[in-house]
């Protein structure tokens, strides 16, 4: 059985032309070959996998040809080159910064740069992850970077540029290499898999490319892992089933079903995601993701910042036409929110599939009001447009529930006969509070005796008062007020509602009026009354001096007081 040799070490590029995706970088280095500007350090930084050893191996090989093609190509043949491809070559040294990274290693690296190179012109001294070095290793170094011989040359490579001080940086030509774009990924694996005699989709090969997140080494892995599945022939069906990576189908349902505003079938698609095995969080994540790709699919100029094949571009562009921008925005805002409280939520799958069901509301904002606002005074109402011609007489008094109560007791009986009525209710909805008092008057002249006297719970008194807060929105002082004080039953017809403060007190007395008309008309009970008094608190039993603070301590812990006596304490 031949030894088999992974993706990544078979064809690690030999020259800068198979290099992908660092195409600026490898033709500044080339110049530089060409031209003899060569620099004693160079510092190469970036992420994982995306060729920073790979061209410093490349880079030592080629100065060290003895000829050279072009200026700057290894001919491949010399002494140096068979050396180096043998990896026999004394001219480049290599040293992993992870695993030796202190001060006694740098000493004999610095040791093994005074002997000068057998074949070739320079030796090149290749640190790998050098950030690993600690701050005495760091500081070793800094003489010989430098002033190094003349034949000897430094390549730094690191994936946290950040971690290298500031005084390795200024010795350094500094390279950073960019992350491998996804269409450049999928054209090397196609390369490969026809060198191999692979047949890939292109699907698979996009899936493939995303997982990498840039890194060719790990795409090359992931590559290698699918052949060992899959044998000769891979799609992307059965690429997702080995990368456990979700259909992106899914989401592609997911928003059709959305604009359809079906949450039924939006449901029953996550629940299929979760019988799947799949967490919610990443759904989450992946599903906003696939909306921000949606999104810059509709414009051609943003059309470049999605990563990905024709094959899938297309479909985004297709599903960009169906979605409105605002509907987009407002979509990836849920999203980005069901994020947030996803990490706290107890009720992970409730908060998720809440978004969901907003996200299939988004395109039907009208139904809400009328929803809310219908049945938030529907019984009351009914009457109230029985006095069209009489709104200025209701101004002039002020709020108190007595005079509401007299003054349209004769409007009321002209009202029974007219006619439009019922489409007058919507004018008295859009007004707020006041007219609470024009309305109490005529639902008790209409509403038989009976339902002007029904008993009520103080579980019902509690419901109702709190329910009065949605009808005072916009007035923010009375809606809390509402919601902190609520009333307590002291007998059948009486609450009582203790105010902190006179100030608070004042304040809740001027509504007071307006508030108990409407709880009337809720409880459909006219002898209701709510009386407002100010709370007693029992001040004996705060401390405020430092005896006394230290009296009510040792009173709950008796081992205080014998601390203060055995230690001769005193109280400030």
């Amino acid at each position: 059985m031949e030894n088999y040799i992974v993706s990544a070490r078979k064809y690690r590029p030999q020259t800068f032309e198979t290099v992908v995706g660092q195409q600026t970088l490898t033709q500044t280095l080339q110049n530089s070959i060409r031209q003899g500007h060569l620099a004693h350090a160079y510092l190469f930084c970036g992420p994982r996998g995306v060729g920073k050893t790979t061209c410093a191996r490349i880079f030592a090989k080629t100065i060290n040809c003895l000829n050279p093609q072009n200026g700057f190509d290894a001919c491949n043949e010399c002494e140096s080159c068979r050396a180096f491809n043998e990896q026999r070559s004394f001219n480049i040294h290599e040293l992993d910064a992870a695993s030796n990274n202190g001060v006694e290693e740098i000493k004999a690296l610095i040791e093994q740069v005074r002997i000068p190179p057998q074949i070739g012109k320079y030796s090149v001294y290749i640190i790998d992850e050098v950030h690993m070095l600690t701050a005495a290793a760091f500081n070793a170094l800094l003489k010989t970077l430098e002033e190094p011989p003349a034949y000897a040359i430094f390549i730094l490579a690191t994936t946290e540029k950040h971690k290298v001080i500031p005084t390795i940086l200024s010795r350094c030509q500094v390279y950073d290499f960019n992350r491998i774009t996804v269409p450049d990924i999928i054209a090397y694996l196609k390369q490969l898999a026809a060198k191999e005699g692979i047949t890939a989709s292109e699907e698979a090969l996009n899936v493939v490319a995303q997982k990498a997140d840039g890194g060719m080494r790990d795409a090359l892995s992931i590559f290698d892992q699918l052949v060992a599945f899959c044998g000769t022939n891979i799609t992307y069906e059965r690429t997702i089933e080995v990368l456990n990576v979700l259909n992106t189908d899914y989401y592609f349902n997911l928003v059709d079903a959305a604009l359809q505003h079906d949450v039924t079938k939006v449901l029953l698609l996550f629940n299929d995601v979760l019988n799947h095995g799949f967490d919610a969080g990443h759904f989450v994540t992946g599903f906003a993701q696939h909306l921000r790709d949606v999104l810059v699919s509709k414009d051609p100029q943003t059309v470049q910042l999605l990563e990905t094949s024709d094959a899938i571009r297309q479909r985004y562009a297709q599903q960009a036409q169906l979605c409105a921008p605002v509907w987009l925005f407002q979509a990836l805002d849920l999203l980005n929110t069901c994020d947030i409280n996803y990490r706290t939520a107890r009720n992970k799958r409730l908060t998720v599939e809440l978004a969901l069901v907003k996200l299939c509301q988004l395109g039907v904002p009208q139904n809400i009001p009328t929803t809310q606002t219908a049945p938030a005074r529907p019984a009351a109402k009914p009457a109230a447009p029985a006095k069209p011609a009489e709104p200025a007489k209701p101004a002039e008094p002020s709020k108190p529930a007595e005079p509401a109560e007299t003054a349209p007791a004769a409007p009321a009986t002209q009202a029974a006969p007219n006619p439009p009525l019922p489409k007058m209710p919507k004018i008295s909805l859009g007004i707020g509070p006041k007219p609470a008092a024009k309305t109490e008057a005529p639902q008790t002249a209409q509403e038989p005796e009976e339902e002007q006297d029904r008993p009520f719970t103080a579980d019902q008194l509690r419901d109702a008062w709190v329910g009065l807060s949605a009808a005072h929105n916009e007035e923010l002082r009375l809606k809390q007020l509402i919601e902190n004080y609520i009333p307590t039953l002291v007998d059948e017809t009486t609450a009582q509602i203790e105010m902190p403060n006179p100030w608070q007190l004042d304040q809740m007395r001027g509504a007071l009026p307006t508030l108990l008309g409407q709880l009337r008309r809720t409880l459909h009970n006219k002898q209701l009354n709510i009386r407002l008094v100010l709370a007693e608190y029992n001040r004996e039993q705060m401390a405020y001096t430092s005896d006394e603070k230290y009296a009510l301590m040792a009173e709950y812990n008796p081992a205080l007081a014998l601390l203060k006596e055995r230690l001769d304490l005193q109280v400030d």
